[in-house]
């Protein structure tokens, strides 16, 4: 297999046919969007997880970690169940915000094994654009 350059192709589904130089163009865009999409949502999980851990203190944090190889009767109290909850409802969140990125990151991956030259140009691209937009916001942590 070898890149080549052309206005024809198939990405991900047989509804995105692209026989057109318009039509190309206009996929690449897509494409580009999906990769700065994928960088973006890599800088949200990792200051989704700082702001949880942020957010827990760190006696609280080790104590819900210690607590749950204690005995059942102790995390009856109400601020513990509470923590508990919370700690799950944020690790739910980045178990979907993870599913999302491992979702977008093999359609970004897909459409480059269309071994399209311009399709791999906008990945390429669209991941350079989206790390130098996304990534000065992680240091506003």
């Amino acid at each position: 297999m070898h890149f080549i350059f052309s206005d024809k192709a198939v990405l991900l589904f047989d509804f995105w046919s692209v026989h057109s130089p318009a039509g190309m163009a206009l996929s690449v865009l897509v494409v580009l969007l999906l990769a700065v999409l994928y960088e973006a949502i890599k800088v949200g999980k990792a200051k989704l997880l700082h702001r949880t851990l942020e957010s827990l203190p760190v006696s609280t944090s080790q104590q819900v970690i210690l607590e749950t190889d204690r005995d059942s009767a102790s995390l009856d109290s109400p601020r513990v169940n509470r923590m508990h909850r919370r700690w799950f409802l944020c690790y739910f969140g980045q178990s979907l915000v993870h599913v999302a990125q491992v979702v977008i990151g093999y359609f970004v991956m897909l459409t480059v094994m269309s071994y399209n030259t311009w399709i791999f140009l906008g990945v390429v691209l669209g991941s350079a654009v989206g790390y130098y937009l996304v990534y000065p916001f992680l240091s506003m942590v």
